[in-house]
């Protein structure tokens, strides 16, 4: 009796897309810093809530502890400090009196919301510093090497994830505590018989600081571009002591070129070097550095209101004219070149 074999070919396995590779390498970052990604800006929020609940409960009783006889004047008529109506002061404020308030409210909505962005700023200056760094420390890179995803990638991960994934998502705990501090002044306008609609909503833009923060993610990962690769390198590069190397050498760069200014033995600008490489180098991960000193020296609007000529989508994208975003971008990018070269034969810290 003569026995049939099957034989069975396995089809063979399509190589996975390189967008595909890419999102899980991103969401590999995301979890292994989900707390400085995600939890630190919440963090960062919820405390500014905290101490604004904080703030306007001593508000509260610094107002009822006042005497009956102390009073505010506004456009010629007083109010009591103890037992305030907002919805009379509301009527004596004119259209220019709102829109100024208006003003005052959006600015403390940028403050609220520039908390999860500070911390934005330490989290990414110590990802990309130890990023590459502690793969080697811990010598997980061999096993991550060990895996078909080629330097490359890893780093162009790294780099996504330091300047789309941590911004993006500090700028929504930022949009997050700006509008739950929102809430909170409706609270209490509401507390003291006034309407939040009338006196804050309406004067106040908050969509337009949301759309600011939003728009302004662009511009933050091509300005940060310098700093994210030169940590990158320092971290593909360091045997150890990482920190020291990042800091020290742009540090002692800077020293040297004020020494060789001050003694006139090289045509050098000391103030020039400061602000155009050791600050691009160190400091361009924070948000709103790229606003330029002399262009707020020159903002036509007073008081309030300059917030908004200050902070808009023309001044922001203004800043993709300036030479020094794209010479930034370039070195950023040679220098991520260089981590990624690095990478590949450095093993060990």
């Amino acid at each position: 009796m003569n026995a049939v074999v099957e034989t069975h070919v396995r089809a063979p396995v399509a190589a996975p897309h390189p967008t595909h590779k890419l999102k899980l390498l991103l969401k590999r970052e995301f979890w292994e810093h989900k707390g400085g990604f995600l939890w630190a800006p919440l963090v960062a929020g919820g405390i500014f809530l905290l101490l604004s609940m904080m703030g306007a409960g001593v508000g509260e009783a610094f107002l009822r502890k006042a005497p009956d006889h102390a009073t505010v004047n506004v456009e010629g008529s007083s109010f009591r400090i103890n037992g305030l109506d907002l919805s009379q002061l509301t009527e004596k404020l004119g259209p220019e009196e709102l829109r100024e308030f208006g003003g005052v409210i959006d600015a403390s909505l940028y403050m609220a919301a520039s908390w999860p962005l500070i911390v934005l700023t330490f989290v990414v200056f110590f990802y990309c510093l130890s990023c590459l760094y502690d793969d080697r420390k811990d010598r997980s890179v061999l096993f991550w090497k060990s895996l078909p995803v080629s330097d490359r990638d890893t780093v162009l991960s790294k780099v996504a994830s330091a300047v789309v994934v941590a911004p993006a998502l500090a700028i929504a705990a930022g949009i997050a505590t700006m509008f739950g501090s929102l809430v909170l002044y409706s609270g209490l306008v509401l507390l003291h018989g006034g309407n939040p609609l009338t006196l804050l909503w309406g004067p106040a833009s908050p969509l337009t600081v949301a759309g600011n923060m939003i728009a302004s993610l662009p511009v933050y990962a091509l300005w940060a571009m310098p700093t994210v690769g030169w940590l990158m390198l320092c971290s593909a590069w360091a045997r150890s002591k990482a920190f020291l190397w990042a800091v020290m050498i742009p540090v002692f760069a800077g020293i040297f070129v004020t020494w060789f200014d001050m003694m006139q033995l090289f045509n050098l600008e000391a103030t020039w070097f400061w602000k155009n490489v050791v600050a691009r180098v160190l400091f361009s991960v924070a948000p709103g550095t790229w606003f330029d000193a002399a262009r707020i020296g020159h903002v036509d609007a007073e008081g309030p209101q300059a917030v908004h000529a200050l902070v808009n989508l023309q001044t922001t994208y203004s800043t993709l004219a300036s030479p020094s975003l794209w010479i930034g971008v370039v070195a950023g990018a040679a220098m991520i070149l260089g981590a990624i070269r690095l990478r590949r034969w450095r093993d060990e810290g």
